[in-house]
């Protein structure tokens, strides 16, 4: 019987680097590769190399330098060590509320010592609890919640407001959670916003988004049919549903519309809808802006041809 092949010491540990870059986006923090048994002299090694790419003091690619957006930001996390987070803007990019630009934004807890400003990450040092966290995409990050808190300190409160919309379209807002946050923050600028956001957001609607109350008025303009809002279709909310016909309307209110998650998840819903008969349009604000007469037509159209074809609604 052929004696079983024991793997190598060194052989292993390439194998979980590999695993490791895999999972992370290819990229690999200093503190990993000295846990995995990899000294400095060998770190050096492989730079010179080219098996490692530096990224960021502390924070390197593994085999190449060409880092996906995700990557570019795990870089930047794992640049500061275990406990720092995506935060600010580019946390509310990778939630989809946001498009990246400029620097990176991580948090790192107070009290950790000897972090330097690196370029291209914009570092903030802020008491980090437990329901801050969160994980998106496998890349560390500041919960939705507490994105929307920083974020209000950094932008006007109407791009807040339509950061919140598209929170709540993508079914990620849970106000219980900004709740808690602005009891435990005592003295944040960020209460002032955070506060009149809910304030809003407690004040009775008929509609839930600007895009939802201009749409009301369009089709009472144009004299479509009355539709049922935010209903169940297959389990899945939408925003608008004519019954008979089976035709939806999502209302994409969202500032940032090319996110990719986003968008492959309306997708993947519109498909599942299509394969069980209903039919869906997307309806922006710039299209009710630029081309109104041509929309309500195709909508007319539509509920004309579909609706005799179907028998009724299968909703729920």
């Amino acid at each position: 019987m052929t004696p079983k092949t024991q793997t190598r010491p060194g052989v292993e540990r390439e194998r979980e680097l590999a695993r490791i870059a895999t999972e992370q986006h290819g990229v690999v923090g200093r503190h990993q590769l000295l846990a995995l048994g990899f000294d400095p002299e060998a770190i050096k090694l492989r730079l010179e190399a080219g098996r490692l790419h530096h990224i960021h003091r502390g924070a390197y690619a593994v085999g190449h330098g060409r880092l996906s957006q995700r990557g570019r930001w795990l870089a930047a996390v794992l640049a500061y060590g275990e406990g720092t987070l995506l935060s600010h803007l580019s946390a509310a990019a990778l939630w989809g509320l946001a498009r990246d630009r400029g620097p990176i934004d991580v948090t790192a807890p107070v009290g950790r010592q000897g972090l330097r400003r690196r370029p291209g990450i914009r570092l903030h040092r802020s008491k980090i609890l437990p329901g801050d966290r969160a994980e998106h995409g496998d890349i560390p990050i500041t919960s939705l919640a507490r994105t929307l808190f920083d974020v209000s300190e950094a932008v006007d409160y109407e791009r807040l407001k339509r950061m919140r919309e598209e929170a709540d379209r993508l079914r990620l807002l849970r106000i219980n959670e900004l709740e808690r946050i602005c009891e435990r923050s005592p003295g944040r600028h960020a209460l002032r916003p955070i506060r009149r956001l809910l304030f809003e957001l407690a004040a009775p609607t008929e509609t839930r988004s600007p895009l939802e109350e201009r749409f009301a008025a369009f089709r009472e303009a144009h004299r479509l049919p009355t539709p049922v809002t935010n209903v169940l279709v297959l389990g899945d909310e939408v925003d608008v549903l004519w019954p008979a016909a089976r035709l939806i309307v999502e209302l994409d209110s969202r500032e940032f519309h090319g996110h990719e998650d986003a968008f492959e998840r309306d997708r993947i819903r519109d498909a599942r809808h299509l394969v069980a008969g209903y039919c869906t349009i997307r309806i922006t604000h710039r299209r009710l802006d630029r081309e109104p007469q041509q929309l309500a037509t195709e909508l007319h159209n539509l509920l004309r041809a579909l609706q005799p074809l179907m028998s009724g609604p299968e909703q729920g």
